[in-house]
Protein backbone atom coordinates (compact mmCIF):
# COMPACT_ATOMS: atom_id res chain seq x y z
CA UNK A 1 0.00 0.00 0.00
CA UNK A 2 1.67 3.57 -0.94
CA UNK A 3 0.19 7.03 -0.41
CA UNK A 4 -0.58 8.95 -3.17
CA UNK A 5 -0.02 12.57 -2.21
CA UNK A 6 -1.53 14.21 -5.18
CA UNK A 7 -4.73 12.57 -4.42
CA UNK A 8 -5.94 13.82 -0.94
CA UNK A 9 -3.70 11.26 0.57
CA UNK A 10 -5.12 8.63 -1.08
CA UNK A 11 -3.61 5.44 0.35
CA UNK A 12 -3.88 2.64 -3.02
CA UNK A 13 -1.28 0.15 -4.36
CA UNK A 14 -0.33 1.18 -8.15
CA UNK A 15 -2.72 -0.78 -10.96
CA UNK A 16 -1.05 -3.76 -12.56
CA UNK A 17 -3.45 -6.40 -13.71
CA UNK A 18 -3.02 -9.81 -11.94
CA UNK A 19 -2.62 -7.52 -8.58
CA UNK A 20 -5.30 -7.08 -5.76
CA UNK A 21 -5.20 -3.39 -5.30
CA UNK A 22 -6.29 -2.30 -1.92
CA UNK A 23 -7.28 1.68 -1.74
CA UNK A 24 -7.63 3.26 1.50
CA UNK A 25 -7.99 6.74 1.65
CA UNK A 26 -7.76 9.12 4.74
CA UNK A 27 -10.36 10.44 6.26
CA UNK A 28 -13.00 8.45 5.14
CA UNK A 29 -15.25 5.45 6.02
CA UNK A 30 -14.45 3.25 2.99
CA UNK A 31 -11.77 0.95 0.97
CA UNK A 32 -12.06 -0.53 -1.83
CA UNK A 33 -10.29 -3.61 -3.14
CA UNK A 34 -9.70 -4.20 -6.97
CA UNK A 35 -8.10 -6.67 -9.40
CA UNK A 36 -8.65 -7.92 -12.87
CA UNK A 37 -9.20 -11.66 -13.36
CA UNK A 38 -7.98 -13.52 -16.92
CA UNK A 39 -11.34 -14.67 -16.94
CA UNK A 40 -15.18 -13.81 -18.13
CA UNK A 41 -17.23 -12.10 -16.23
CA UNK A 42 -20.03 -14.37 -15.61
CA UNK A 43 -17.40 -17.01 -14.10
CA UNK A 44 -15.96 -14.62 -11.51
CA UNK A 45 -19.65 -13.66 -10.40
CA UNK A 46 -20.76 -17.36 -10.69
CA UNK A 47 -17.61 -17.84 -8.05
CA UNK A 48 -19.06 -15.46 -5.65
CA UNK A 49 -22.97 -16.98 -5.60
CA UNK A 50 -22.34 -20.47 -5.55
CA UNK A 51 -21.69 -22.05 -1.65
CA UNK A 52 -20.11 -25.16 -3.56
CA UNK A 53 -17.44 -22.51 -4.86
CA UNK A 54 -16.85 -20.38 -1.63
CA UNK A 55 -14.36 -22.93 0.10
CA UNK A 56 -12.66 -23.22 -2.66
CA UNK A 57 -10.90 -19.73 -2.77
CA UNK A 58 -12.69 -17.81 0.50
CA UNK A 59 -10.41 -17.06 3.59
CA UNK A 60 -6.49 -17.47 3.54
CA UNK A 61 -5.08 -21.50 3.14
CA UNK A 62 -4.27 -21.36 6.19
CA UNK A 63 -8.09 -22.22 6.89
CA UNK A 64 -10.70 -24.44 5.78
CA UNK A 65 -13.93 -23.01 4.88
CA UNK A 66 -17.21 -24.14 5.63
CA UNK A 67 -20.59 -22.44 3.93
CA UNK A 68 -23.41 -22.97 7.01
CA UNK A 69 -25.89 -20.49 5.40
CA UNK A 70 -25.36 -19.02 1.81
CA UNK A 71 -28.79 -17.62 -0.11
CA UNK A 72 -27.45 -15.26 -2.70
CA UNK A 73 -30.81 -13.28 -3.57
CA UNK A 74 -31.90 -9.88 -2.14
CA UNK A 75 -33.05 -10.03 1.75
CA UNK A 76 -31.01 -13.65 1.89
CA UNK A 77 -28.78 -14.17 4.16
CA UNK A 78 -25.05 -16.02 4.65
CA UNK A 79 -22.47 -17.36 7.01
CA UNK A 80 -19.25 -18.70 6.30
CA UNK A 81 -16.47 -20.34 8.59
CA UNK A 82 -13.03 -19.93 8.72
CA UNK A 83 -11.51 -23.25 10.89
CA UNK A 84 -7.87 -23.74 11.78
CA UNK A 85 -5.94 -26.46 12.07
CA UNK A 86 -6.74 -27.04 16.25
CA UNK A 87 -10.59 -26.55 15.18
CA UNK A 88 -10.77 -22.96 16.09
CA UNK A 89 -14.01 -20.92 14.38
CA UNK A 90 -13.74 -17.70 12.91
CA UNK A 91 -17.13 -16.60 11.35
CA UNK A 92 -18.32 -14.01 9.19
CA UNK A 93 -21.69 -12.95 7.87
CA UNK A 94 -24.09 -10.82 6.28
CA UNK A 95 -26.97 -10.05 4.52
CA UNK A 96 -27.98 -9.58 1.02
CA UNK A 97 -29.24 -6.39 -0.13
CA UNK A 98 -28.99 -6.75 -3.93
CA UNK A 99 -27.71 -9.31 -6.15
CA UNK A 100 -27.67 -8.85 -10.10
CA UNK A 101 -26.27 -11.35 -12.12
CA UNK A 102 -22.53 -10.28 -13.32
CA UNK A 103 -22.86 -7.10 -12.36
CA UNK A 104 -23.33 -6.24 -9.03
CA UNK A 105 -23.43 -7.76 -5.11
CA UNK A 106 -24.79 -5.54 -2.74
CA UNK A 107 -24.21 -7.30 1.33
CA UNK A 108 -23.57 -6.27 4.88
CA UNK A 109 -20.63 -8.20 6.43
CA UNK A 110 -19.87 -8.92 10.04
CA UNK A 111 -16.97 -10.29 11.63
CA UNK A 112 -18.37 -12.13 14.48
CA UNK A 113 -15.57 -11.78 16.70
CA UNK A 114 -16.01 -8.28 16.21
CA UNK A 115 -19.82 -7.91 17.02
CA UNK A 116 -21.62 -4.81 15.99
CA UNK A 117 -19.11 -3.40 13.55
CA UNK A 118 -20.52 -4.21 10.40
CA UNK A 119 -20.20 -3.16 6.58
CA UNK A 120 -21.84 -2.68 3.85
CA UNK A 121 -20.20 -3.87 0.80
CA UNK A 122 -20.72 -3.71 -2.76
CA UNK A 123 -19.04 -5.62 -5.20
CA UNK A 124 -19.25 -4.90 -9.21
CA UNK A 125 -18.20 -7.08 -11.87
CA UNK A 126 -17.29 -5.29 -15.23
CA UNK A 127 -15.28 -6.18 -18.17
CA UNK A 128 -12.30 -4.80 -19.73
CA UNK A 129 -10.10 -5.91 -22.34
CA UNK A 130 -11.38 -9.17 -22.07
CA UNK A 131 -10.74 -9.63 -18.29
CA UNK A 132 -12.99 -9.23 -15.46
CA UNK A 133 -12.22 -6.20 -12.88
CA UNK A 134 -14.28 -6.85 -9.69
CA UNK A 135 -13.92 -4.14 -7.24
CA UNK A 136 -15.65 -4.58 -3.88
CA UNK A 137 -16.07 -1.28 -1.65
CA UNK A 138 -16.53 -1.38 1.97
CA UNK A 139 -18.53 1.47 3.75
CA UNK A 140 -17.51 1.17 7.53
CA UNK A 141 -19.90 2.74 10.49
CA UNK A 142 -16.64 4.88 11.20
CA UNK A 143 -13.65 5.53 10.64
CA UNK A 144 -12.06 4.30 13.51
CA UNK A 145 -13.77 0.64 12.32
CA UNK A 146 -12.39 0.75 9.08
CA UNK A 147 -8.86 1.52 10.38
CA UNK A 148 -9.45 -0.60 12.89
CA UNK A 149 -10.07 -3.61 9.74
CA UNK A 150 -7.02 -2.68 8.28
CA UNK A 151 -4.98 -2.71 11.35
CA UNK A 152 -6.12 -6.49 11.89
CA UNK A 153 -4.31 -7.44 9.00
CA UNK A 154 -6.97 -8.09 6.36
CA UNK A 155 -5.01 -6.73 3.85
CA UNK A 156 -2.60 -10.00 4.10
CA UNK A 157 -5.53 -12.49 4.30
CA UNK A 158 -7.59 -10.17 1.40
CA UNK A 159 -4.81 -10.74 -0.80
CA UNK A 160 -4.46 -14.46 -0.61
CA UNK A 161 -8.47 -15.10 -1.12
CA UNK A 162 -8.28 -13.07 -4.28
CA UNK A 163 -5.44 -14.73 -5.43
CA UNK A 164 -7.30 -17.81 -4.28
CA UNK A 165 -9.87 -16.63 -6.38
CA UNK A 166 -8.01 -15.93 -9.20
CA UNK A 167 -6.94 -19.61 -9.66
CA UNK A 168 -9.88 -21.02 -9.09
CA UNK A 169 -11.78 -18.23 -12.26
CA UNK A 170 -8.91 -18.49 -14.27
CA UNK A 171 -8.58 -22.43 -14.17
CA UNK A 172 -5.31 -22.53 -12.34
CA UNK A 173 -6.93 -24.47 -9.54
CA UNK A 174 -7.04 -28.33 -9.29
CA UNK A 175 -9.98 -29.74 -11.80
CA UNK A 176 -12.04 -30.71 -8.77
CA UNK A 177 -12.16 -26.98 -8.08
CA UNK A 178 -12.57 -25.22 -11.67
CA UNK A 179 -15.89 -23.22 -11.86
CA UNK A 180 -17.94 -24.22 -14.69
CA UNK A 181 -19.86 -21.15 -15.34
Amino acid sequence: MTTDETNGGVESNAQRPGETNLTVEAGTHELSISRHFDAPRDRVFEANVNPEHIPKWWGPRRYTTEVETMDARPGGSWRFLNIDADGNEHAFHGVYHDVVPAERIVQTFEYEGAPGHVSMETATFEEVDGMTLLTVRSVFQSVADRDASVASGMEAGARETWDRLAELVEGKATAHEEVDA
